[in-house]
Formats: structure tokens, C-alpha cells, sequence
């Protein structure tokens, strides 16, 4: 197999895979790790994969402007402003948890990771484990229905006893937000 060839079929691995360990790589390939570090060398150069600690890793893809939200296109300079990290290692950005969560749901299986900002501290975290307080009586002049971050379940309940609204999990919240949303864009 020629050097292109096996470039082609490592970009095509990575397309389907996501991730390739250098010694799979070989393995398949029925050559050395050398060589495949060789064939990789252009690929990686010219942006087309990345070489990571484990392996190498599809490319990631251009974000969308930064500075706006990747579900809705508001701005994202605001402290409620969501990161989902994806599997590619790609980062998108969302103005709020509302289209941070709605955009997760759209494509679960390629985001690793959410990273949120408790709404009482500013504390970063992460939206697999936080509580989500839905429709509390607060204005943040950002998408609608409204969703408050907060680090612990107890927080969110205390925070809801004087705001109103519901707190939920991950999952819950995004069922919440779509039934409140009831076919409605984010401003509606």
C-alpha cells in the first residue's frame, strides 16, 4: 500500500472513529508505528487530523463564530454563557443553558463534555451533574423558557423557594424546556 493510500485509510478511520491509537493504526496497516508516524506527519501539518497523547484524533472542525451562540446567535459574552466540548475536541460556544442544553440534545453522542457557570458563585462546572432551575421568576434578558444554573440540587431548591420555577437534572430539563417551549423559538 502506498503512503497515500494508507493516509486515506487513516482519515477514514478517524472519520468513522473519532480516535485512532498509533499501534491500532499499525496493526491494521500491517507496518511499522514509524511509518504510520510518518504518514500522519503531512496529515497533521496540513490540519487534517490532530496527534494527541493517545493516539490521533479526527480534526477539529472550525467552530462558528465564538462570540456567538452555536443554537440561537446571540452573543455569548455573558457569564451564562455555555461550553460543549466536543468529542473531535472541537468547542462550542452557547448564550445560555437553555440553548446549551437543547443544542447537547441535538447531538449527545458527539459532546463530551458541557461546562456551565453556577448561577450563585460563578463556579465552573459541569452540566452532566448540576441542577437546572427552569422558569424561576428572575430576568436575564436571554432565551426563553429561562434556565438558572446551579451546582448542587440543594441550591437550585432554596434559590426556587423564593424565585419560583423547577429544578431538574440534565435529561429532565431538556424535556422541560422543549414541552415550555411548545414549538416557540428561543425568543418566543
Amino acid at each position: 500500500m502506498l503512503p497515500v493510500e494508507r493516509q486515506q485509510q487513516i482519515l477514514t478511520w478517524l472519520e468513522e472513529e473519532g480516535t485512532l491509537k498509533v499501534s491500532e493504526a499499525s496493526r491494521r496497516l500491517g507496518v511499522s508505528e514509524m511509518t504510520v508516524y510518518r504518514d500522519v506527519q503531512p496529515l497533521a501539518e496540513e490540519g487534517k487530523l490532530t496527534r494527541t497523547s493517545k493516539g490521533l484524533a479526527k480534526a477539529p472542525q472550525p467552530a462558528l463564530r465564538s462570540d456567538h451562540c452555536v443554537y440561537c446567535g446571540k452573543g455569548t459574552n455573558t457569564r451564562f454563557s455555555v461550553q460543549l466540548i466536543r468529542t473531535d475536541h472541537g468547542v462550542e460556544q452557547a448564550c445560555c443553558a437553555h440553548c446549551g442544553l437543547l443544542r447537547y440534545a441535538d447531538d449527545a453522542d458527539r459532546i463530551a463534555q458541557i461546562i456551565c457557570r453556577d448561577y450563585l458563585t460563578d463556579m465552573t462546572i459541569g452540566g452532566r451533574s448540576a441542577t437546572f432551575l427552569i422558569g424561576a421568576d428572575v430576568r436575564l434578558n436571554c432565551c426563553e423558557p429561562q434556565v438558572l444554573v446551579f451546582h448542587s440540587r440543594k441550591e437550585a431548591e432554596r434559590f426556587r423557594s423564593g424565585f419560583g420555577g423547577t429544578a431538574h437534572g440534565l435529561d429532565d430539563a431538556i424535556r422541560a424546556i422543549r414541552e415550555r417551549m411548545d414549538g416557540t423559538g428561543c425568543h418566543g
